[in-house]
């Protein structure tokens, strides 16, 4: 008997392993992804990116799509739905329009925000209970914002507060998903990408580069890196405890801070270390918190 109890809690301690390395490794994947974006945003339109990135992820899933197509059938609260996936949208936009403009460590340190968004909107819309303790990690997360942001007349950029609605948008539509927990992963993330191809086709309309070869090659493995690490990311859920893997996604910006001084040469200011370094600390512990009063926080849904 003491041989299977041995047994299962190795069981357990290898799935929680496994499912932080897959988080390490699908965070890996996005951040070379969002790298890859802002490449390719540097000669074709943010549409265009969203456009083929979709198709390739469409194509990608297509033979899913197709096998578990009964799932799109019946969905809860279809209004709901698509109000989540006009957010998903829009935040990637977002996302990859402030990269155009600003470092990519300071685009990943504003979406870094998100968790303590969510904490925050919870409270005030969903009407959840928010203790004194992480009302106070959520206002030093907001002053590492604050921080990252550098407020005045001269610096506050309008591709800063592009950003910083984008990580807000993510937030609510994180909070969306929560309340959508029913809804099978297929659609959830094929829904995704077919708000990204229909925003992308619209805009490419208006402005269209022929790509080269070689660029819808970056366009197809940008596609197919976002698939693969949103699989990643909902495995490694279902491995470990949300409490347990989701802190992990924080070294987004590490590899925020290597890809863009190995590949733009963008060197982050201080201000940006340490608004991360403060926003980092605060979402730490909010999900510290969470998995202390048994709330931990359900499937979190990174932008793709």
């Amino acid at each position: 008997m003491p041989f299977f109890k041995n047994l299962s809690a190795y069981d357990d301690r290898s799935a929680r392993l496994a499912g932080i390395a897959l988080m390490v490794l699908s965070i890996s994947m996005f951040s070379f992804g969002d790298a890859m974006g802002k490449f390719l945003v540097g000669t074709y339109s943010v549409g265009q990116l969203l456009f083929l990135r979709a198709c390739a992820a469409l194509l990608l899933l297509a033979p899913l799509i197709w096998r578990q197509r009964h799932q799109f059938l019946h969905l809860e609260r279809p209004w709901l739905q698509l109000f989540r996936v006009v957010l998903s949208t829009l935040e990637v936009a977002a996302f990859f329009l402030a990269t155009v403009y600003l470092p990519l460590a300071d685009v990943v340190t504003y979406y870094l925000a998100g968790p303590i968004f969510v904490t925050a909107m919870s409270a005030i819309f969903l009407h959840e209970r928010v203790g004194w303790r992480r009302w106070t990690a959520i206002l030093i997360g907001f002053c590492g914002v604050l921080i990252a942001l550098r407020p005045s007349a001269q610096t506050v950029s309008l591709p800063a507060l592009i950003a910083l609605g984008g990580s807000l948008s993510f937030a609510t539509l994180m909070l969306i998903t929560r309340s959508l927990r029913k809804t099978p992963d297929i659609v959830m993330a094929s829904s995704q990408f077919i708000g990204t191809f229909s925003l992308g086709a619209a805009l490419s309309a208006f402005h269209w580069v022929p790509p080269t070869p070689g660029s819808l090659v970056f366009f197809a493995l940008a596609g197919c890196i976002s698939v693969t690490a949103l699989f990643c990311v909902n495995r490694s859920l279902k491995l470990a405890p949300a409490s347990v893997v989701v802190p992990y996604q924080y070294s987004m910006i590490v590899w925020a801070v290597i890809f863009g001084f190995v590949v733009f040469g963008d060197v982050p200011q201080v201000a940006t270390i340490v608004g991360a370094a403060i926003i980092i600390g605060a979402g730490f512990y909010i999900f510290l918190r969470e998995r202390d009063l048994g709330r931990a926080s359900e499937e979190v849904n990174p932008p793709v």
